[in-house]
């Protein structure tokens, strides 16, 4: 009989690295952003009110603000929490069962879709051009293509399917 090779969850590949080093920017900077649009609902000098002439069902910015402070800000902190730290949550389960992956793999992978759909809407309904929406749409990107990563995904797998990765059994 063959030696099984034994997977070490324990190390935290680099890419999963990358993505926590991520998920803190975006949820750092979603989260003060969030902060700004709430507290000026009718724009200010780095958020004009103006923008929101073209926009369909939204007459201010609280709601964007709700959507990027809590969805991206708060989403982020706690998809990052999950990577770093892989708490298993009870309700979360049916999550994992669905994936056959940690809860925080699907939210860094959704985190990642959003803020492409986000970025997208930006550009489809905001005239003025700016280099953030470049940066935040390869957070985006890099949020989604590193969370398919082989090692992030072996990383990323329930506790219970790595322990029976480790006796050997099949996936």
């Amino acid at each position: 009989m063959p030696p099984t090779r034994r997977l070490k969850r324990t190390h935290r590949p680099l890419a999963a690295w990358g993505l926590l080093v991520l998920l803190v920017f975006l949820g750092l900077t979603a989260l003060g952003g969030g902060v700004e649009l709430v507290l000026f609902p009718h724009g200010n000098e780095y958020v004009p009110g103006a923008w929101l002439d073209g926009m369909p069902m939204v007459d201010t910015w609280v709601v964007p603000g709700l959507v990027l402070g809590i969805g991206f800000g708060l989403g982020s902190l706690v998809a990052g929490y999950g990577i770093l730290r892989r708490p298993h949550w009870r309700w979360l389960c049916g999550v994992e069962s669905a994936t056959s992956h940690h809860w925080s793999w699907a939210a860094t992978w959704l985190i990642g879709i959003g803020m492409l759909v986000w970025i997208l809407l930006e550009l489809i309904y905001i005239s003025e051009r700016s280099f953030i929406e470049g940066v935040y749409g390869a957070v985006g990107l890099l949020l989604v293509v590193l969370s398919l990563f082989p090692s992030v995904r072996l990383y990323l797998r329930p506790r219970a399917a790595a322990g029976s990765l480790r006796q050997g059994a099949e996936p």
